[in-house]
């Protein structure tokens, strides 16, 4: 895996009942049924999540867009038929309707994680959607992470798929990332000299006793902990197959982007913490529905034109990938079709012939 090339995708999901909504605890059974990944030979799988309601669909290792297509569809189609034989319906949302009172994974791992959050995790059913890009190295990898950190916030934005929390809709559009903001070490990471400066500063985190172990860290991208990749961890649960394939195109263009200005000595935006933690809570209040604040520029600015302003920045990246006219037709269709948050909204609210036939 060299230059951003690779790309996989994990995506995590809810166990729901199909009347309800609400979450059931029935990973176990869920996967057993759905058997082994047909990818597993290139690292895809089906996996636990922290609550027996969530389980997760990695990709293998991908090459092209239409590759990762296949792949995201066989891991969303498998899961669903195992569910069903539960009785259940496969949810791709970021945070449930209902969130009812989940239960913890058994494992070692999981209990630790349980009791060291407490009530921060008690209600943590939060599905994203990771994209794993591949680089050289882990060197390259911590270098890449200095040039993605004032575009993270907008891939949030245009992932945003989780509006509901506990009390019904939250009035954000990422509810998510408030929770997830929640933990120690969440947001768009520091700036880093190097991967042993990456790791002294994750080393710490777990010396503190805030952090379970070295790979839970929080940040919005990181290095991957078993392969030499970037690990995008912004974008909640993707609502569609186009929407997780969106994520991917975009994060594959930053890595690469960022590796050819890494080359040719080219240095990244720095934004302060400050205006990055601004950035993170104006994409899960807003999503795409309202103003950005634009990271490169230092101000506020309309969403979508911060959105075109990624794509104009990775648009070498994206063309070199043949990826560039498949980004411009997903991103027209979430334009007119709304983020996840959005259309969720709008199932939620009554048509007027449901509502005449009510009265």
């Amino acid at each position: 895996m060299d230059d951003g090339i690779t790309v996989g995708v994990e995506e995590e999901f809810l166990l729901l009942h199909p009347a309800s909504g609400e979450p059931v605890a029935r990973a176990a059974e869920v996967l057993q049924a759905a058997g082994r990944h047909a990818g597993a030979d290139e690292y895809g799988g089906f996996h636990r999540e922290l609550f027996q309601t969530q389980v997760e669909a990695a990709t293998g290792v991908c090459r092209s867009l239409g590759a990762l297509r296949s792949q995201l569809q066989y891991g969303r189609a498998t899961l669903a038929e195992a569910a069903g034989w539960q009785g259940l319906t496969l949810g791709s949302v970021g945070t449930p309707v209902e969130p009812g009172a989940p239960l913890l994974t058994a494992g070692e791992r999981f209990e630790r994680i349980g009791g060291m959050y407490k009530g921060v995790v008690a209600d943590y059913q939060s599905c994203g959607c990771h994209v794993h890009v591949g680089v050289g190295d882990r060197e390259t990898a911590v270098a890449v992470l200095n040039h993605l950190r004032p575009w993270l916030p907008t891939l949030l934005a245009l992932s945003a798929n989780s509006p509901y929390g506990p009390a019904g809709d939250s009035g954000y559009a990422s509810w998510r990332m408030v929770q997830q903001s929640r933990f120690p070490g969440s947001g768009v990471p520091p700036v880093f000299g190097s991967a042993a400066d990456h790791d002294r500063a994750v080393d710490a985190l777990v010396a503190c006793g805030v952090l379970v172990d070295a790979s839970m860290s929080f940040w919005l991208a990181r290095p991957g902990s078993r392969l030499p990749t970037v690990e995008f961890r912004a974008a909640d649960a993707a609502a569609t197959v186009d929407d997780a394939a969106l994520q991917a195109a975009l994060s594959r263009a930053l890595v690469r982007t960022a590796v050819a200005d890494l080359a040719g000595g080219r240095a990244p935006a720095t934004p302060s913490d400050q205006l990055c933690a601004a950035a993170v809570w104006n994409a899960a209040r807003y999503g795409m529905d309202g103003p950005a604040v634009d990271l490169v520029a230092g101000r506020r600015r309309d969403a979508w034109e911060v959105a075109q302003a990624l794509v104009e920045h990775v648009g070498t990246a994206l063309e070199e990938a043949g990826d560039l006219l498949e980004v411009k037709r997903l991103m027209e269709w979430l334009r007119h079709e709304g983020t996840g948050a959005e259309r969720q909204r709008r199932a939620a609210v009554p048509t007027i012939e449901e509502d005449t036939h009510e009265r």
